[in-house]
């Protein structure tokens, strides 16, 4: 029985760029938003739109993530026939292991693909934070005949550099590519989300593995190769919420726009398209009578006695009396001591800030940095911890910048 359409979802990322938040943890795996974890987002897309098989393919640090899947029964994703499977890299006989690059991924899963025969296969990366209905954009593929589709978004013109971006003309036909260029002809950034035709992939994949000099790479490679061989390549336009958290201040970012959905885009609390996700199965919250909270999110088992302002507190958070929390993003599990003062950052999972402490931006600071607390880490009682800071490792006193 054939499947008209998989997902084969990238989520093998390193996210160096996000530094003590990552050093135990694959990026698709890290907390947002409260209650999610970021490979809920494309899990979800898939599955709000009637896509019911989904490859992952894991490599860096993947146990957290493989646990938090699981039999993917959170998304609707445990089936007999589809449903999700993790795809690590194997040793195979031929030696061949580690994914070389995103072509080299897919191209180690094509039986994979095979058991499902599907017409299409649509490419999507697990570190992004999007919502999107993918049976549109099929819709558009079709429409347009295309051998290839990629999903872009308009960028500001000054910011197109810094992209991949697609050259189109007015039927939205690609004439070329240009990965990071000094000078941009286009502002449509690629948003790394592809329908091929499987058929076509399958061809192009196995010539770029033959190929000894390919860095096995869909941007690098197998789109300047399709361009080159004038295959029918058309641009998807997506006006809808997208951010790569690929950065610090870029997730902390897309955190605050969860708590102003109205103007942000980006909206949690929609029920006609939901995000889910393995949910702690804590008790609910409990805010005493002495506590401040003003415009937060406040999730599963959190215990609230100190002031919490414009932030976001995932599951089992305790802040205790006389404790300031602000602009701040407070993952699972986080103890925020009598008195401490925890502003304009990332504090990881299951992290103590001790009494009296100060972590992140203070009050004379003007340039704002966003600092960052890794997991299960110990800010130490009277310790005070720069706005740029980013602590691995365990504070007992003085100063961190």
């Amino acid at each position: 029985m054939a499947k008209e359409m998989i997902a084969m979802l990238l989520a093998g990322g390193q996210g160096s760029r996000l530094y003590a938040l990552t050093q135990k943890l694959a990026k698709p795996a890290v907390p947002f938003g409260g209650k999610y974890r970021i490979i809920d987002f494309p899990l979800s897309n898939c599955v709000n739109s009637g896509i019911d098989t989904v490859g992952i393919l894991t490599q860096y640090q993947p146990l957290v993530l493989n646990e938090y899947i699981g039999n993917g029964q959170p998304w609707d994703l445990d089936r007999l026939y589809g449903g999700v499977h993790v795809l690590p890299p194997y040793q195979q006989a031929s030696g061949s292991d580690w994914y070389k690059g995103t072509a080299n991924a897919i191209y180690q899963n094509i039986s994979f693909i095979e058991r499902y025969n599907p017409q299409y296969v649509i490419i999507l990366s697990g570190d992004q934070i999007c919502k999107q209905d993918y049976s549109d954009f099929l819709r558009f593929h079709k429409e347009k005949g295309a051998e290839f589709s990629v999903a872009v978004m308009e960028v500001p013109w000054e910011e197109a550099s810094r992209f991949g971006l697609m050259v189109a003309d007015e039927n939205d036909k690609i004439t070329e590519f240009q990965e990071k260029p000094k000078e941009p002809k286009s502002n449509l950034a690629s948003m790394g989300i592809y329908i091929f035709n499987w058929d076509i992939l399958r061809k192009y994949l196995v010539e770029d593995e033959e190929d000894p000099n390919s860095e096995n790479d869909f941007g690098n490679n197998i789109i300047p190769n399709l361009l080159r061989d004038q295959r029918n390549m058309y641009a998807y336009h997506f006006d809808g919420y997208w951010k790569d958290v690929g950065t610090i201040s870029s997730l902390w970012e897309a955190n605050m726009e969860v708590l102003d959905p109205e103007h942000s885009g980006i909206n949690l609390f929609d029920e006609s398209w939901k995000i889910y996700s393995r949910n702690s199965g804590m008790t609910g919250h409990r805010i005493s009578a002495d506590a401040v909270v003003e415009n937060a999110m406040i999730t599963d088992g959190c215990r609230i006695a100190g002031e919490v302002k414009h932030s976001i507190l995932f599951a089992g958070v305790q802040v205790e009396a006389g404790a300031v929390v602000e602009d701040a993003v407070v993952m699972g599990g986080t103890v925020i001591k009598a008195g401490a003062v925890v502003k304009h950052c990332i504090v990881a999972e299951n992290a103590v800030i001790g009494e009296n402490a100060v972590v992140g931006a203070m009050p004379t600071d003007t340039e704002k940095g966003v600092a960052t607390i890794g997991p299960g880490v110990y800010i130490g009682e009277g310790a005070k911890i720069g706005p740029n800071a980013m602590v691995y490792n365990n504070v007992k006193g003085g100063e961190v910048q």
